[in-house]
């Protein structure tokens, strides 16, 4: 049958308020951490959960859990960090506060098979994972020469080919495996964010950023075909691949070698508590040049009410099709330069250009910024030595202008080193500084979180796990009143 709401969010209130009188009537017995846990659930509605959910039960059969209870008590486990579905159904039997907290009686609490049958119902696919288990093997990322370099990148498709082809690509939600996982997080997060002003949806800064998440210690495969049996012991036939979405890639900031999945993350950098906005977990080996495009250009899809109108991304992201597409669509890139590609240009024959896109003169002085002209996407740059009443003090100066040689670099000429603002101004690095976002909220997702202690086998799993956790990202965003008002209602009683 379908499960039985009544009364929404306040039936959950009352529920909770009566409990709390109930086993603990002296609000000084919670730890103040724990209280900070409760008032956040507490205020928490979760009745669109229970909307959206009601069709993918059926009406015959014994009587399910409400599912905004079992979403509650699984958000309640990460928030406890409680990071076995096992530990913590023997918690849900134990504490009285984990089981009416999550929206259950002390005494009458799910069992580790109803948590995963909730999952099979949050993944829009009969497989657990994107890729069948058995497939070829790939090829395998090189160790780079200096220490805290990135890996090169083994893709095949470049990105100036991909880029074109996922722009022209419509992507449905209702398609993708973590559908469910995205309307839940969307309608009842993401938005809610949106309306209490910590994202700004008209001119949204967008900082985005992959990191590796280990799954496992080893690659775990196996043959499936007779060449050993053969002799032959080098075959490049099919494998059977435990965790198929995973391979192994370069975590540069440990220095090694690594089994799992590259999460590419978007993070609205001007919010204050640097919001997650959307993410997508690739396969280890991939580089964020490609990362972020297959990330952008879904959430594009997903979120079309977003404007963006800032992009702040990593060296590993500085090609030159990135430019040119941001130029076309209207958003101002901040992307640092990979002095590795090259930055030295001739301009105008007697000039060249430094790694910050600043033109240095034939004596090899960097000349000065003069202003900009947005409208003409140019920046405008003069002698360093020049000065209008004595003019240029240079041996052999390069013009006899009192005014010194003025260089004009157009957008048009090399939009990867001509930036608007320029790379060397003070406002180029202040925005880009909030690139750092992007960081801080894989740190939270890793460590506060304990993303990678989930330990799971599947991408079903692991999306399950991932978008909760950016679930509780925003909900500790949202304000809390000065006072408790669940702890006041205690108060009066007792």
């Amino acid at each position: 049958m379908l499960p039985v709401i009544s009364n929404g969010h306040c039936a959950y209130q009352n529920f909770v308020l009566a409990n709390l009188r109930k086993y603990y009537p002296n609000p000084d017995s919670i730890a103040r951490s724990t209280w900070d846990i409760i008032d956040r659930f507490w205020n928490l509605d979760l009745s669109f959960t229970d909307e959206f959910m009601k069709d993918k039960y059926s009406k015959f059969g014994p009587k399910p859990r409400v599912p905004s209870c079992m979403q509650r008590s699984y958000l309640l486990s990460i928030a406890f960090k409680v990071t076995s579905i096992t530990d913590w159904v023997a918690q849900l039997k134990l504490n009285p506060l984990y089981a009416f907290l999550s929206g259950f009686e002390f005494g009458d609490t799910p069992g580790v098979g109803t948590f995963y049958d909730f999952f099979n119902r949050l993944w829009d696919s009969e497989y657990n994972n994107l890729f069948p288990h058995v497939r070829s093997t790939k090829s395998k990322v090189k160790k780079p020469k200096s220490k805290g370099s990135k890996a090169k990148s083994i893709e095949k498709t470049t990105v100036a080919e991909l880029l074109p082809e996922l722009e022209n690509t419509s992507f449905n939600i209702d398609e993708q495996p973590f559908g469910s996982l995205f309307q839940l997080y969307n309608n009842e997060f993401l938005q809610q964010s949106i309306s209490k002003g910590l994202i700004t949806p008209d001119s949204l800064a967008l900082a985005g950023d992959g990191t590796p998440v280990v799954t496992s210690r080893r690659e775990r495969k196996h043959r499936i075909c007779d060449c050993a049996s053969n002799g032959i012991h080098n075959c490049n036939c099919d494998r059977y691949f435990s965790q198929p979405d995973c391979d192994i890639g370069w975590d540069s900031s440990r220095d090694c070698f690594y089994h799992g999945y590259d999460l590419y993350m978007l993070v609205a950098s001007d919010s204050v508590s640097d919001l997650p906005i959307f993410p997508l977990f690739s396969p280890a080996s991939k580089h964020d040049s490609h990362g972020f495009l297959h990330t952008f250009f879904r959430m594009n899809n997903f979120l079309p009410d977003l404007n963006i109108n800032k992009v702040l991304l990593d060296s590993a992201h500085d090609a030159m099709p990135y430019y040119e597409y941001f130029k076309r669509v209207g958003i101002t890139p901040f992307i640092d330069l990979n002095v590795k590609k090259g930055t030295k240009l001739t301009y105008k024959k007697d000039f060249t250009i430094g790694k910050d896109g600043v033109p240095i003169c034939k004596a090899g002085r960097r000349m000065n910024r003069d202003g900009t002209e947005p409208s003409k996407y140019r920046i405008k740059f003069r002698c360093p030595l020049a000065s209008r009443k004595y003019g240029c003090s240079c041996e052999n100066p390069c013009s006899d202008s009192k005014y010194g040689r003025t260089v004009h670099l157009a957008m048009k000429d090399n939009p990867r080193l001509f930036n608007i603002p320029p790379r060397d101004s003070r406002q180029w690095k202040y925005e880009y500084n909030a690139r750092t976002s992007a960081e801080r909220s894989n740190k939270r997702e890793k460590i506060d979180f304990l993303l990678e202690n989930g330990r799971h086998r599947s991408t079903k799993m692991w999306y399950c796990r991932l978008y909760h956790i950016m679930m509780l990202q925003h909900l500790d965003a949202w304000d809390l009143p000065f006072e408790s008002t669940l702890r006041k209602l205690i108060q009066k009683v007792s």
